[in-house]
């Protein structure tokens, strides 16, 4: 719907959320496939809550950081997969204009808080392999506290940013977005005025320099911990210390991989469809994926899960 403004100009009152119209005969598939995963990934995250705040020997700062990931993680694919299934199954995908801006927001504000709380992990495992004498005291329960509400502060300011800083613009028509949610790029192209370039740029700036400070951060903080690693003589040592890591560095490598692929890829005349696929990559794909990671690369949250709940459905086996 369109709202006219002048001789040339119309307001764009709401979307069409284009999506998966591009594959009419494998909606269907698509919406089964996706709402399995979805379904997977909220009762996987859920688990690892569950069994972090159940288990008083789980009350530390690595699996606090982790159950605030789990957090931020649902609210993310909240924020995109459930109205994504409903355009899979419906004829009519028109989103309202501020409905557009609030998924923008929360979509942006999650991201952003998941991709902070990477970082804080990273400095979790720093200060317990390359400090572990002052572990204590550098990483106490409010010092923990308010990393995990730094890193939501971050996300929620990184999502006002860019969501006002692309809904500022005149959007005059065409209102198609080629995606199947409210992704900045697809929303550049409705656009129109002389400040949209202006914007684009700035949006980009923002985001990429902290999505690159967060991966400079994680990285730097690795490189020391491989060299202290290195340093212990004994190789049941090593191998006990790096598995404290595997699980994030892990997840880090997904999320930054699958970002990277995004990001950097060559976009072409043809790519509506490949864009679409794409962004599967990062909004199901991704959250699927990490609590299967943290669960079976963690030694120790699989046998906590294991005795808090296989042995309790299934008595006769413990």
């Amino acid at each position: 719907m369109t709202v006219m403004l002048g001789l040339n100009y119309t307001f764009v009152s709401e979307f069409i959320l284009i999506g998966f119209s591009t594959f009419p005969h494998l909606q269907l598939m698509f919406f089964l496939l996706f709402l399995l995963m979805y379904l997977f990934t909220l009762l996987g995250n859920l688990l690892i809550m569950t069994t972090i705040w159940s288990e008083h020997s789980l009350h530390t700062p690595m699996y606090l950081f982790l159950c605030a990931l789990s957090i931020s993680e649902i609210f993310y694919t909240f924020a995109i997969i459930p109205r994504m299934l409903a355009d899979l199954l419906s004829t009519l995908h028109s989103i309202a204009f501020l409905a557009c801006a609030s998924q923008m927001f929360f979509s942006f504000t999650f991201g952003f808080t998941h991709s902070f709380l990477l970082t804080v992990m990273g400095y979790d495992r720093y200060v317990a392999i390359c400090h572990p004498l002052r572990y204590n005291v550098l990483m106490s329960p409010r010092g923990c506290a308010c990393l995990v509400a730094w890193s939501w502060v971050g996300g929620s300011f990184m999502g006002t940013v860019v969501t006002t800083a692309i809904f500022n613009l005149t959007f005059c028509g065409p209102n198609e977005i080629h995606h199947f949610f409210c992704h900045v790029p697809p929303l550049l192209k409705l656009a129109c005025g002389e400040n949209v370039l202006e914007v684009a740029k700035g949006v980009g700036i923002v985001c990429i320099t902290a999505l690159l400070g967060c991966f400079l951060l994680i990285l730097l903080s690795y490189t020391f911990i491989v060299v202290t690693i290195l340093k212990i003589p004994s190789a049941e040592g090593r191998h006990k210390a790096f598995s404290t890591c595997a699980s994030h560095l892990t997840v880090v490598v997904v999320h930054y991989g699958f970002a990277s692929v995004i990001y950097l890829k060559p976009k072409g005349p043809k790519s509506l469809g490949g864009d679409t696929l794409m962004g599967i990559t990062y909004t199901v794909l991704t959250p699927f994926l990490s609590p299967i990671i943290f669960s079976l690369r963690n030694k120790e949250l699989k046998i906590t899960m294991k005795k808090a709940f296989l042995n309790k459905l299934f008595p006769q086996n413990s």
